[in-house]
């Protein structure tokens, strides 16, 4: 089997290490409303894990010193930890750029339904998973009522400006349901601007495709079916040398619940912590050692650099296929 960091230095030595980071990655806790099928961390309402006040105090005071940060907090369900408020607003109050990856949802849960207008409120950018526009294949990957709850989220966000041209973007994450790559990303995003508006009168800003990757609860359910191996030999074998200087970890880095640093949210979910001489726990944060930064690489990474590439803001080449939702 071929090395993905063997093979990502024959073609571009500097995709080996980070380049100056403008993306601070924040899982806040693995507790979640729901329990998805390609979820790569096993979130689901079970889960306890979540960041402490002190650990966001730590990134306020070791990174956020930075300025034109964007902080892109995810989970889980970012919005059931407690302290999420409390740590948007000191961002923002510092100047940062926030940004939020919600599955929709939580945002109609109990106690919850105040959080859109908290997000309007402090100007922070929404990116909410739908993996497709018709309700049927999105619950059957997401749990029976997730659409129309996720409908009603979006009425919710449009109306407030979410969206529109003037106000803050609201980005959808397209996965795809099964063991296979995602379609041309803007192929899709007219799609699913064209359904979700024609259907239910929903617009948004921009459509992310990001490929599943086989780690997580997504591979063990191709273990199950016996379909494992030939997904990540497709993954390999879609190998695009292109991706490479797009690839997300050179230009960020996450900081897991529990202060743990690592290259991406998919190294977290493995146990891959920041190479030497960067420090693996943000007590230690300097930006002196985390800009530059050598990246460690695995097999899964094959999921970032196959066909378009994949990463949290979507795709990274453009392919030019014309496709329909593939969700199911």
């Amino acid at each position: 089997m071929q090395s993905f960091s063997k093979l990502v230095s024959t073609y571009n030595k500097a995709g080996l290490n980070a380049a100056r980071i403008t993306t601070v990655q924040v899982n806040v806790g693995l507790r979640c409303n729901l329990s998805c099928a390609h979820c790569h961390l096993g979130a689901n309402s079970s889960r306890t894990e979540e960041m402490s006040w002190e650990t966001m105090q730590l990134i306020l005071d070791r990174v956020a010193v930075r300025k034109g940060l964007t902080f892109d907090l995810t989970g889980g369900s970012p919005e059931l930890n407690p302290h999420l408020e409390r740590f948007i607003k000191a961002l923002t109050a510092m100047g940062q750029k926030v940004l939020v990856r919600t599955n929709l949802a939580v945002l109609s849960s109990k106690g919850l339904q105040h959080m859109v207008r908290f997000y309007r409120k402090h100007n922070v950018d929404i990116v909410a998973s739908l993996p497709c526009y018709m309700e049927e294949n999105v619950d059957a990957q997401r749990g029976n009522g997730t659409f129309l709850a996720s409908l009603a989220a979006l009425k919710k966000l449009n109306s407030l400006g979410y969206g529109t041209p003037n106000g803050p973007m609201l980005d959808l994450v397209f996965n795809p349901a099964g063991p296979m790559l995602p379609p041309d990303q803007m192929a899709l995003e007219a799609a699913y601007k064209k359904e979700l508006a024609e259907r239910y009168g929903v617009f948004f800003s921009r459509l992310f495709t990001i490929t599943n990757m086989p780690i997580g609860r997504f591979i063990e359910q191709l273990e199950n079916s016996g379909e494992a191996t030939a997904y990540t030999d497709l993954l390999m074998h879609s190998f695009n040398p292109d991706t490479i200087t797009g690839l997300m970890c050179r230009h960020q880095i996450c900081v897991r619940w529990d202060g743990v640093l690592s290259d991406c949210d998919f190294n977290q979910a493995l146990e891959l912590t920041t190479a030497h001489p960067a420090p693996s726990r943000i007590e230690y944060f300097e930006w002196s050692s985390i800009d530059n930064r050598p990246l460690v690489f695995d097999q899964h990474c094959f999921g970032c650099t196959a066909g378009s590439g994949s990463s949290c803001a979507g795709a990274l080449v453009d392919a030019g296929d014309e496709v329909a939702c593939a969700g199911g």
